[in-house]
């Protein structure tokens, strides 16, 4: 069976196979750092999200949980759970977010509606704001793009 990473080699384009490898990667070295005596295990349907607080007010009917976000650099994995009803705040991004709808629906501030399966890439400069009808799970990660983006 080929490494996961020449899957990756094969096909960098695929937005899910970035998704996969970065989650893949993120376990080996939870892997490699178990040797030294580190592990880190996050039950998300157990967790205590907090108020989602970015780009304006707090907003409590939206919850975020860090997974391996750091608040200082603005980089890293996060999960998002939103109530029926709720909105974020419109934004303009400065790094790229990209996020997969686990549960629910998502609907963007141009009017697409994304759904479980749907991969979202938003590159620096772009803006949007998010809202949900009957509640939404995703998973996100904001990271500097690949210097070969146009």
């Amino acid at each position: 069976m080929p490494e996961f990473r020449d899957t990756l080699v094969a096909c960098p384009k695929d937005p899910l196979i970035r998704v996969y490898s970065t989650l893949l990667l993120t376990i080996s070295m939870v892997k490699n750092s178990n040797q030294k005596g580190h592990r880190r295990v996050i039950n998300t349907q157990n967790a205590k999200y907090e108020a989602y607080d970015f780009e304006g007010p707090i907003l409590k009917d939206i919850g975020q949980l860090d997974l391996t976000y750091d608040r200082e650099t603005g980089l890293g994995a996060y999960m998002i759970r939103m109530q029926a009803g709720s909105e974020t705040t419109r934004h303009v991004h400065t790094i790229r977010e990209e996020y997969l709808i686990i549960d629910g629906d998502l609907v963007e501030s141009d009017g697409l509606v994304l759904g479980p399966g749907d991969y979202v890439i938003y590159e620096p400069g772009t803006g949007h704001s998010s809202r949900t009808v009957n509640g939404c799970v995703l998973i996100g990660f904001d990271s500097k793009p690949p210097s070969n983006v146009s």
